[in-house]
């Protein structure tokens, strides 16, 4: 099917088919169409699958006829989770409308205000904003929405896992009645789902979502006591000629911990973490994208938004938690039917964490030894419909016959005070 069926004109046609679009993914085919008609949308699609075409296509198509609008307005607003995948969309946007007369700005914290006012005091059709940034701006009266024609939550499922709820509660509140609502996560959790229902309107629900087990993706772990990870990592480095690798760690600490072991074996890397200015996460970014880094490490927070295409291969040197950040995570190899490579190091204190991925997936993931890094501190073997110690259902107790009170008791309270309605998404009861 090419994209021309989809209800897209010939500028924005042409502008895809430069950046080597020739027929749409399953998500493009099915959410294009959609937003198109005005309706609102809910999706779920996992990261390479051609996401944020799906809605920045028909953005442009609805925006590109419009007349210029008014000073510290815009007409599209995209919130995303990251500084990174606000920047990674606005290329996109970019690319995409380089036929058009639109404009686009990417709008983030961590960086000087000023540039950021200035673009806004022009206008600008499709704004990509971090949530923390654009409430600063609305507070100084940088930007108003009383011109905005549509909203888009990207990347929702990180936004909650992030604590954002809250800010996202306010924007809601500042934005007009009548616009339309696009919800794209990669994920539809009853957590998801809830937080639709409170802010979207009679939602078309659309989910395109295939697990990372496919065979573009060749996934397996070797075994390896935690003290000796970075060695095997330098091991594998070496004996396997890896070059552009993306290497998964928890902590900042740990990341730049990690650059330090690897470059006394004689290996250079660079990370990327929240505590490096922004200015030094593009500038390494872009290195790594352009060839001239090979190994990247980064916090799982960090590396939203890196988008490469033909990654050869992730490394979680750290298992992440909760189980779908393994998906997001190898989903940065393997796209557009490119072969991949997902490669995990587990030690023993991982063996949760294993599980739930494992579970996740419906499949253990296979195993590899390597001589001279066999584990001490052996890691079973994964039980599929392992259930994390928070989720378990506790046993029903027997019931027994509830003893007498004098009629005079009172009932008891913790603190002599009723409990508290729990809102899990901010909002007042």
């Amino acid at each position: 099917m090419p994209f021309s069926t989809l209800g897209l004109s010939d500028p924005i046609i042409t502008a895809i088919t430069k950046q080597g679009y020739t027929a749409p993914t399953p998500i493009q085919e099915k959410a294009i169409p959609v937003i198109l008609s005005g309706k609102n949308v809910i999706a779920a699609a996992q990261t390479g699958t051609g996401k944020t075409a799906s809605f920045v296509l028909p953005i442009l198509e609805k925006l590109r006829h419009a007349e210029t609008i008014r000073k510290k307005r815009v007409r599209a607003l995209i919130i995303a989770p990251t500084r990174e995948l606000a920047v990674q969309v606005d290329i996109n946007i970019k690319q995409y409308s380089s036929t058009l007369n639109l404009t686009s700005l990417a709008m983030y914290g961590g960086v000087d205000t000023k540039p950021q006012k200035q673009a806004l005091i022009e206008g600008v059709d499709i704004l990509v904003a971090t949530p923390g940034r654009l409430l600063d701006m609305y507070t100084q009266r940088a930007i108003h929405f009383d011109e905005l024609e549509i909203l888009v939550l990207d990347e929702a499922d990180r936004m909650l896992d992030m604590g954002f709820i809250e800010d996202i509660n306010k924007i809601m509140d500042k934005l007009p009645q009548n616009r339309q609502n696009l919800l794209f996560s990669a994920t539809l959790s009853p957590q998801i789902k809830a937080l639709a229902k409170t802010t979207i309107a009679k939602p078309v629900e659309i989910s395109v979502v295939n697990k990372a087990k496919g065979p573009q993706i060749d996934q397996w772990l070797v075994t390896v006591d935690k003290d000796k990870k970075s060695a095997l990592l330098s091991h594998l480095i070496n004996e396997q000629n890896w070059q552009q690798t993306l290497i998964f760690i928890e902590t900042k600490q740990g990341a730049a911990k990690l650059v330090s072991q690897l470059e006394k074996r004689g290996i250079k890397a660079e990370c990327i973490h929240s505590g490096r200015s922004q200015g030094i996460r593009e500038n390494i970014l872009a290195n790594f994208k352009s060839g001239e880094i090979n190994l990247l490490i980064a916090t799982g927070v960090a590396a939203r938004g890196i988008d490469i295409d033909n990654l050869p291969r992730v490394v979680n040197y750290d298992l992440p938690y909760p189980a779908d950040d393994y998906i997001h995570r190898i989903g940065r190899t393997g796209r557009a039917g490119n072969q991949g490579e997902a490669v995990s190091l587990v030690s023993k204190d991982d063996f949760k964490n294993l599980c739930a991925i494992e579970s996740k997936l419906g499949h253990l993931i296979m195993r590899k030894e390597i001589e001279g890094f066999s584990p001490k501190k052996v890691v079973p073997i994964s039980i599929l419909n392992y259930v994390p110690k928070h989720k378990k259902v506790p046993p029903q107790k027997e019931k027994t016959a509830p003893k007498q009170r004098p009629s005079s008791a009172k009932k008891k309270t913790k603190n002599n005070q009723p409990p508290l309605p729990i809102n899990p998404w901010g909002k007042k009861s």
